[in-house]
């Protein structure tokens, strides 16, 4: 009888540790999970001033591209987007720039960088979500790829490459 008390007593604290292992094995994932759709609820203003939701575009690839006008490797990745941006927009793919920067060089930069997909404006607390999404320096440019389920499938700190975004599409 206690054999078998000392075997029921090693199998539960075996399947609490099972359980604990699981429950920290997941945390990341739902803390990603949880990031993505604070970023999914967020309104921010675009560069004429209207609060957009990126949940708008929910049922597409997602490529959100945080950035500022004053960061040389943003101005760089800035045709890589505007192409992958013209090459995939009719299968469904939609590239959103969230700037930390201020609506009126922002405007500016659209302009005379002819950006053709949404730009917003974003503040500090955006930094701290994209720390969240995996961003652990908090720099720029980062850029994350949502699938049309809005899972996240990748991250990029720095300019990204044509061949890495095209990759990260194929995979969403």
């Amino acid at each position: 009888m206690l054999r078998v008390r000392v075997v029921l007593l090693a199998a539960a604290i075996l399947a609490a540790g099972a359980g604990v292992f699981a429950y920290r094995a997941t945390l990341p994932d739902r803390l990603v999970a949880d990031a993505v759709a604070e970023l999914m609820r967020l309104r921010l203003p675009d560069i004429s001033g209207k609060d957009q939701s990126l949940a708008q575009w929910r049922d597409k690839v997602l490529i959100v591209n945080f950035w500022a006008t004053w960061c040389e490797p943003c101005r760089e990745e800035i045709p890589v987007l505007l192409r992958v941006q013209a090459k995939h927009a009719s299968n469904g793919v939609q590239i959103v720039g969230i700037s930390v920067d201020s609506v009126d060089k922002v405007r500016q930069f659209a302009i005379e960088y002819r950006i053709g997909y949404p730009l917003v404006i974003g503040s500090m607390e955006v930094i701290d979500l994209t720390r969240r999404l995996g961003n652990k320096a908090a720099g720029l440019p980062y850029t994350i790829v949502l699938d049309k389920s809005g899972r996240l499938v990748k991250t990029h700190l720095g300019g990204i490459s044509e061949v890495e975004l095209e990759s990260a599409i194929r995979l969403a």
